[in-house]
């Protein structure tokens, strides 16, 4: 027998969970249907199929995250705020791995509603780098830097790339600190303003 109580919003949470505990790559429509107690097919009334699903998981992540560092940066500024991105993005995507990895996802989705959900998340970094006394051009080569590290160090734990005894977390915190401290070299100058 069919749920009455399936809707969009219930398939992507799931499938979201489902895809952290085993990874989104083993996520498939019957899986998710088996999950929900559902038929196959009832999962075409909310979504269109896999990709799509992967889509929505996505867009529910970057939200998710978009949410957190709100949260975070709530009454910091500057390079606290910058700090504080830093530490939830990197919380939510090692407690997150398989939504993670749908996050990655985005560039192959060209719409207005990808736009949409990683637009709220940018939003939140841009305002944060406009505290700080840097031009508009650097900032954006420090959004694609800050970017790059969380995207890539996420990737590093997740899949447990990193060997060394030495507390991955510590690490975390000295990387941190090195792009703060880069970031600062690029503080205009009194004169440059």
């Amino acid at each position: 027998m069919a749920r009455a109580d399936i809707d969009k919003t219930i398939i992507i949470k799931t499938a979201a969970e489902m895809a952290n505990e085993v990874g989104l790559e083993k996520v498939t429509l019957k899986l998710l249907a088996n999950q929900l107690n559902i038929k196959p097919p009832s999962l075409y009334n909310h979504i269109k199929g896999l990709d799509d699903l992967r889509k929505e998981v996505m867009i529910f992540g970057w939200k998710q995250l978009e949410e957190r560092v709100i949260e975070a940066a709530i009454c910091v500024t500057g390079y606290d705020a910058l700090e504080a991105m830093g530490r939830t993005f990197y919380k939510y995507a090692t407690e997150n791995p398989g939504i993670f990895n749908a996050m990655l996802w985005y560039n192959k989705f060209q719409s207005d509603e990808m736009q949409d959900a990683t637009k709220g998340f940018f939003s939140v970094i841009y305002k944060i780098f406009s505290t700080l006394n840097i031009s508009q051009k650097n900032c954006d080569h420090l959004i694609r830097t800050y970017r790059a590290f969380l995207e890539g160090y996420v990737l590093l734990v997740n899949n447990k790339a990193f060997g060394h005894p030495l507390s991955i977390e510590d690490s975390f915190e000295i990387s941190l600190q090195v792009l703060k401290a880069g970031t600062k070299t690029l503080e205009r100058k009194e004169e440059d303003n």
